[in-house]
């Protein structure tokens, strides 16, 4: 046994508990409470790791400081969903415990364990027990007291599984809803398996997978220097035709006279334009003269160039490891602000997306339940809308966590709507005014979201049974605020049972979003069904285009 672990013994260790992720996303996922068709935890927490274990792959390893340092900077950016943000302020904690280490005695690394552990519990607003928390907090524990019995590397580990384990066990006796559908904690079983896989490669039981996926052709970006790049920034925008009519074809010529790889399109309502410049802002002010600009996008394609072209150089050398997950474009540069406040909207389908711009996003990102979004491709948002103040819906509650992990990686001051469903994330963006300040809009917003409730109808993704009610994979499950409301065989027997829940609300508005999978008829029919058990309630159908969900129901 051993009393120390190097960067390459850390790095592997890493690696292999990716690994194990990947094996058993499944398994975690089937964990989720409600049988909603979504890539949760299990999902969440392989593409967070993966972020770090691509990036370990693509370099050799040095000190434990150094690994974990990029692990933690990985995780940060990388990360996706409540799950994934804790695992990587697990690991910001551990680096931070790892600080100026060449090599890691057991001892030192089940203290920077508790570190870790410490950098998450501060971070969540409302720490619960019963979830990946307790269990990475026993981990810690068990293995600090471990760490002062032995000096060997594997004992302190094989008591941080066992501790890990423990926990585990007992959170379906802590968190009240995981009680109700008699199952463990996703978030919990996942790390416990990470823990397993980082002991089996030092008992050498486990290996790291040395193809983890099938080699891809790439472009070859160091075929020209990044110094032949004529114009520095791909910009991209559209914009809504407004006031006199303008002729699009002076746009044109004024784009030719500063920039190339000009594609513009436009019809009666908007022009949406792709254009290489040196001078984004000329462009973007010169758009604004059609009317007012409905998204953008500005990358700097010299930055670009510079990081593929070290990255293909970093592959050259070690061609045998591809990366575990496909690579994000860089984060470009924060905008220059062109105005106080700005906002950026996460939502999946087109017509919801189409509705959140008419209502003045800056910027939307594309995610949901079916896939949560990276904070990086949060920031990458946050850092193209040309705004001082960013304010961020995350339009899901697996999404707040990731977003809020933003503010600290950019010079934008961003604000984050806790809005946990699409309806109230609308409802918000509907009380925005440019003249207020981001104080009094942080309240109108907050307001707003409160006084939303959300039904959500989808499909059960398998037999389930949960608080005594069983659930049949196939029938309409249907959630009201995240609570279960209940499962049905038929569009009748949900529209007969949605109405006595809503009728209590006393609602003033019902809106009813109709998803991707559904029939304009059919939605025509169910929100008339539904409207007539409150006739005195004005109800309106919108088609929302989004994946998962058949109906996402707003009662106001």
């Amino acid at each position: 046994m051993r009393e120390h672990i190097d960067g390459a013994a850390l790095r592997n260790m890493i690696l292999c508990a990716y690994d194990a992720l990947e094996a058993n996303e499944q398994a975690i996922n089937e964990l989720n409470v409600f049988p909603v068709p979504d890539g949760d935890t299990g999902a969440n927490m392989r593409l967070t790791l993966g972020s770090a274990a691509a990036d370990l792959r693509r370099k050799e390893a040095t000190t434990v400081t150094a690994t974990a340092d990029r692990v933690a900077s990985a995780l940060l950016r990388g990360a996706r969903g409540n799950s994934g943000v804790i695992l990587s302020l697990l690991f910001r904690g551990l680096s931070k415990g790892l600080k100026k280490l060449e090599t890691a005695t057991a001892a030192e690394y089940a203290k920077a364990m508790t570190t870790g552990v410490e950098s998450a519990y501060k971070a969540v607003m409302k720490p619960a027990e019963g979830t990946i928390l307790t269990v990475s907090r026993m981990a810690a524990e068990a293995a600090n007291a471990k760490a002062k019995e032995s000096e060997y590397f594997e004992e302190m580990l094989y008591a941080a599984v066992e501790g890990a384990k423990t926990a585990l066990d007992d959170t379906v006796n802590q968190n009240p809803v995981l009680k109700k559908a008699g199952v463990i904690d996703a978030g919990g079983y996942g790390y416990v398996l990470m823990l397993e896989a980082m002991l089996g490669y030092l008992e050498g039981r486990v290996t790291v997978n040395q193809n983890p996926g099938a080699a891809k052709a790439k472009a070859d970006f160091t075929a020209f220097a990044t110094e032949d790049i004529k114009y520095t920034y791909c910009t991209e925008f559209i914009v809504r035709k407004s006031g006199a009519a303008k002729s699009p074809d002076l746009l044109r010529a004024y784009l030719e006279n500063i920039g190339d790889s000009i594609v513009m399109v436009d019809d009666a309502e908007i022009i949406k334009v792709h254009v290489h410049t040196n001078a984004p802002g000329r462009v973007l002010t010169q758009a604004l003269t059609y009317g007012p600009l409905l998204t953008t996008k500005i990358e700097n394609m010299r930055e670009q160039h510079t990081s593929l072209e070290a990255q293909a150089q970093e592959e050259t050398s070690a061609p045998q490891e591809a990366p575990a997950e496909p690579e994000n474009q860089p984060v470009p540069k924060p905008v220059p602000a062109e105005k106080p406040i700005g906002t950026v909207c996460v939502c999946a389908g087109d017509g919801l997306e189409e509705l959140f711009r008419q209502l003045g996003a800056d910027g939307i990102v594309s995610g949901g339940q079916t896939m949560n979004p990276s904070t990086e491709d949060i920031l990458r948002a946050v850092n193209l809308t040309p705004a001082e103040t960013v304010f961020v819906f995350p339009n899901n509650k697996n999404i707040i966590m990731a977003a809020e992990q933003c503010a600290p990686l950019t010079p934008k001051k961003v604000i984050v709507i806790p809005s946990r469903t699409v309806p109230q994330g609308i409802s918000a963006m509907m009380r925005m005014s440019p003249d207020s300040t981001p104080e009094q809009l942080q309240a109108e917003f907050t307001d707003a979201i409160s006084a939303v409730h959300t039904i959500q109808v989808t499909y059960a993704a398998r037999d389930s049974e949960f608080d005594g009610h069983a659930i049949h994979a196939g029938e309409f499950l249907t959630l009201m605020d995240g609570a279960l409301v209940g499962s049905f065989a038929s569009t009748d027997e949900l529209v007969s049972s949605l109405g006595p829940t809503i009728s209590p609300l006393e609602p003033e508005f019902v809106t009813v979003y109709y998803g991707q999978d559904v029939a304009e008829n059919d939605a025509e029919s169910f929100s008339s069904a539904l409207g007539s058990s409150f006739p005195d309630t004005e109800t309106c159908l919108i088609r929302g285009g989004q994946p998962v969900y058949y109906y996402m129901i707003s009662v106001e």
